[in-house]
């Protein structure tokens, strides 16, 4: 199988990275106001440490498949492994329906009557999830290749808005500062963690490391390269977007960046804009269903996920599992659309947040345990490492007791599995 190199690589950070979340999200935080750009400031710093201990893991287990759940079996063994696979793999298909969600909206600046249509915004969901499995039914090169073309033309309509948007930004929308009705503290939490599932796959390039050229440094510099692009990227977008649009309209925007593009350039811009978000959320999807094919398959691979995951078609791809996933993310998505599409949009992703949190815990703990027994553990590793812990518990205690119970119960739910996983495993080994 040919190997992915570094732009490859760092458009899978990118573009997994900016897709529903940057272009749904202003409508998400507009009910707390100015606020949540200090929330935006600590879910990138966040994002960075994060992102450090990816690239230093990359370095030290180059030759893996899984990321956090190679990572998490190098480091802490066989069940911790499969938790993160299990819940890593249920925020996977979380991001999905998420992502379709988004999709839909945007769609509906071109189509207004999937506005009007509840059934047929689902079916438009549905067919853009099952298009994209398709796509990933193909050899990884063709989807690494759809993944840098999609990355670099979301990337267009976000640093224009952000770029030409300062200039028409009203102070008066981002007072007062926090409109939430909650504590400072509380609004601060709440808005990190919803902003840090913007940057949800700043570990992407270490999922197919295998498949890398050069891994142990192509991984490292991807992973920051493409964290650092997607920070900058951000933060300038959405203090240009909650400058342009009053907080009550933010609030049940659909489209918040072809709303803002439309103040300041007319309904053409408007659409082109909408354009390049459906882009992003194209490729943001694409990317992810490769994800939600890799995870699986290298726990099956080691007997901790039913088996059928590790298969591959002719083209090296996980399919079967891919699919499977896929109707996992069908479901929950026609199961949210009860709710408005901000309030679906918003549960699943605070659901998927919660759900990636335990590998980003377990990884970083993977990576003092690895640097001790090399006896390479410093001061600034074990500073790293409790730094990254703290920022991951604050944001599951962001996430709320609804969410935190759904995200309990998902994971409950993984333990008889993996008890007769662990049980045909020593039975195959005798």
């Amino acid at each position: 199988m040919s190997k992915i190199g570094f732009w490859s690589s760092t458009s899978l950070v990118v573009g997994n990275m900016i897709g529903s979340g940057v272009f749904l999200l202003p409508a998400s935080l507009a009910a707390f106001g100015g606020i949540s750009i200090i929330g935006w400031i600590a879910s990138s710093m966040g994002a960075l440490l994060l992102a450090i201990v990816f690239g230093r893991l990359g370095r030290l287990a180059p030759q893996t498949t899984g990321g956090p759940f190679a990572y998490t079996r190098i480091g802490l063994g066989d069940f911790p492994a499969f938790v993160v696979a299990w819940g890593y793999w249920i925020s996977i298909w979380c991001t999905n329906a998420a992502i379709a969600v988004a999709f839909v909206g945007y769609l509906e600046v071109f189509l207004p009557i999937l506005g009007q249509s509840r059934l047929l915004s689902i079916f438009t969901g549905l067919g853009v999830i099952w298009l994209f499995t398709w796509i990933n039914s193909k050899p990884l090169q063709t989807v690494a290749l759809v993944q840098l073309i999609t990355t670099t033309l979301k990337v267009l309509p976000i640093f224009m808005v952000g770029l030409i948007g300062v200039f028409y930004i009203n102070v008066d929308f981002f007072t007062p500062l926090n409109i939430s009705g909650t504590s400072n503290f509380q609004a601060i939490t709440a808005t990190t963690t919803l902003t840090l599932f913007a940057f949800l796959g700043m570990e992407s390039a270490s999922i197919p490391s295998e498949n890398t050229k050069n891994a142990s440094s192509t991984i490292r510099l991807a992973t920051l390269t493409g964290t650092m692009v997607a920070i900058i990227l951000y933060i300038f977008s959405s203090i240009a977007i909650m400058g342009i649009i009053p907080p009550e309209t933010l609030a049940v925007s659909s489209a918040p960046f072809a709303d803002a593009a439309e103040i300041f350039w007319g309904d053409i811009a408007k659409y082109i804009i909408a354009g390049g978000a459906l882009v992003a959320t194209l490729g943001a999807l694409n990317g992810w269903i490769l994800i939600q094919g890799q995870i699986p398959m290298a726990a099956a691979h080691q007997n901790l996920f039913p088996r059928i995951f590790g298969k591959l078609n002719q083209n090296d791809s996980p399919f079967i599992g891919i699919v499977l996933s896929s109707l996992l993310a069908s479901f929950l998505m026609m199961l949210n659309y009860s709710k408005s599409l901000v309030d679906a949009f918003t549960f699943m992703m605070k659901l998927s947040t919660l759900s990636v949190l335990t590998p980003y815990l377990f990884s970083t703990m993977s990576m003092m345990l690895i640097y001790k027994r090399q006896d390479q553990l410093t001061a600034g590793k074990i500073a790293l490492t409790v730094l990254t812990l703290l920022f991951c518990l604050w944001v599951i205690y962001g996430c709320g007791w609804e969410t935190v119970l759904w995200g309990m119960g998902l994971l409950i739910l993984g333990t008889p599995f993996y008890l007769k996983f662990r049980n045909e495993k020593v039975l195959h080994r005798s």
